[in-house]
């Protein structure tokens, strides 16, 4: 029975059935003008699961995080980040700080279902004149996300910048996070930027859900310290009822006795049996299976006691230091507590059961070539999250954006670049294509919509490749915007 069923459950999530599966969120689009990893991490995670993502930056320098990059290296012009985070997206580049280049937002944002930023409070509203209370009286159904450190209102929130590690260690995390001997420790990845990015997600899926049946949009503000807050446990519960501060206990738990990451003979594996049973497991895989009847550690209430804790912490990690990793792994198999190897970057690349699943992706992307990124990570079974592309040099999609959804020809393009409202990249690296690029990754745009401006339902053209039937026309969603967008460049 349990074969069929696992059988059947690789069957459904075929990998290489994903392409001819239907998108969750296609039809759906997103309006991005956001910087580095949390807001634009937010609409990563929707487009990987269909939503249409149009991504604003500024024409030449465009969004800071293609500078962001280890140790200073690129690969192909591209900062390594930014071929993971601008994933599925298209790439546009005008000035929003310029009257001409808000008229061109106001009539995107007119036209999206979602919009999301992560501008200091009041930068949208106050400098640009595009925040959410002047973008509603032209869509009163957008729903409009901002991201910020500390939210939109309240004392800590007027004026400050926030980074991951600003997050971590306002939050509390980096306070209960290290040894207890040594300073507060910030995680090695941007945890507040990628699980706060989660959540804001979460909160436009609920958006979209009460729109479907109100028709209402709304504005939604996510604070990301707040975010990390949420993640800490019983670390506050525990305060507010007995007035102790949680603190720093290295790599153990001290709400389940055992665990912990022990050293192996050839490396690091972590350890775990939080119940009863996998504890007695734990224990005849040690040779000491008299230990789970001993009162001291018969029970989990009993093992959380300090004394208890610390004597099977240092028991086990002599046992474990004459095994090897993969000896300890599989006798947490075998036995029935919880085991398996501190992994690296190394071991998920070339790790068969992450490749087999998609959680490693590797993309055959038409600018970059061959790219490996981590894949979606919830698997649906009839609407599957995918990767169609890497991110883009800056303003790559000008021309198919702003005539597919704007109405505009190529002169009126022009035009507007003449002026510096529209543009793509400067000869900076990260924002530029490959040496020797030859035009690859430009999607088409018809010869009608080049000189006259304007689409019609079912003249968009289709992604290079078949990933993608390309971007939504006004008529297939809403009134044309020729006329406003025209009108609106013409007064500004």
């Amino acid at each position: 029975m349990f074969d069929d069923y696992f059988a059947w459950t690789r069957e459904a999530f075929r990998p290489d059935r994903i392409s001819a599966k239907p998108e969750g969120l296609r039809a759906v689009r997103v309006l991005e003008l956001a910087t580095l990893v949390l807001g634009p991490v937010t609409s990563s995670y929707l487009a990987e699961f269909g939503a249409e993502v149009i991504k604003v930056e500024l024409p030449g320098s465009g969004d800071p995080l293609r500078s962001i990059t280890p140790q200073a290296r690129f690969w192909k012009n591209a900062a390594l980040a930014w071929l993971n985070e601008a994933r599925n997206k298209y790439h546009v580049a005008f000035d929003v700080r310029k009257p001409e280049g808000q008229a061109l937002f106001k009539a995107l944002a007119a036209e999206s279902d979602v919009l999301v930023e992560n501008f200091k409070p009041g930068t949208m509203e106050g400098k640009w004149g595009i925040g959410y209370r002047q973008l509603r009286e032209l869509n009163p159904g957008l729903i409009y996300v901002t991201n910020t450190g500390f939210g939109q209102w309240g004392p800590f929130s007027q004026g400050r910048a926030s980074y991951d590690a600003i997050a971590q260690s306002v939050s509390g995390m980096a306070a209960i996070t290290g040894f207890p001997e040594r300073n507060p420790l910030k995680s090695g990845a941007w945890i507040g930027d990628y699980f706060g990015a989660l959540l804001s997600a979460v909160a436009v899926l609920a958006a979209l859900h009460w729109r479907d049946r109100t028709g209402q949009g709304q504005f939604i503000d996510f604070a990301q310290s707040e975010g990390l807050i949420r993640a800490l446990d019983w670390t506050w519960v525990r305060h507010a009822l007995t007035g102790e501060s949680r603190g720093r206990y290295g790599n153990r738990d001290v709400a389940i006795s055992p665990s912990d990451i022990v050293r192996c003979g050839d490396g690091m594996a972590a350890i775990a049996a939080p119940s009863d049973q996998a504890f007695r497991g734990l224990c005849q895989a040690m040779g000491q299976a008299g230990l789970a009847d001993d009162p001291r550690f018969s029970t989990q209430l009993a093992r959380l006691k300090e004394e208890s804790a610390t004597f099977l912490l240092k028991l086990i990690g002599g046992w474990a230091k004459d095994k090897t990793v993969a000896e300890v792994d599989e006798l947490g198999s075998r036995f029935g507590f919880a085991s398996a190897p501190v992994a690296t970057s190394r071991d998920h690349y070339h790790d068969p059961h992450l490749r087999e699943r998609g959680a490693v992706w590797q993309l055959d992307d038409p600018i970059y070539g061959e790219v490996v990124e981590y894949g979606p990570v919830p698997k649906l079974s009839e609407t599957p999250g995918r990767l169609k592309w890497a991110g883009k040099p800056v303003g790559l999609d000008n021309d198919y954006v702003l005539t597919t959804i704007l109405g505009l020809s190529r002169e009126e393009i022009k035009e507007l670049e003449a002026k510096g409202i529209v543009g793509s990249w400067n000869d900076t690296i990260g924002r530029k294509p490959p040496d020797g690029w030859k035009g690859e990754g430009q999607l088409p745009v018809s010869a009608e919509q080049q000189t006259a401006g304007g689409s019609s339902a079912g003249s968009t053209p289709a992604m290079d490749s078949g990933l993608a039937s390309g971007l939504s026309s006004p008529a297939a969603r809403r009134e044309p915007l020729g006329s406003k967008i025209h009108s609106g460049l013409a007064s500004g």
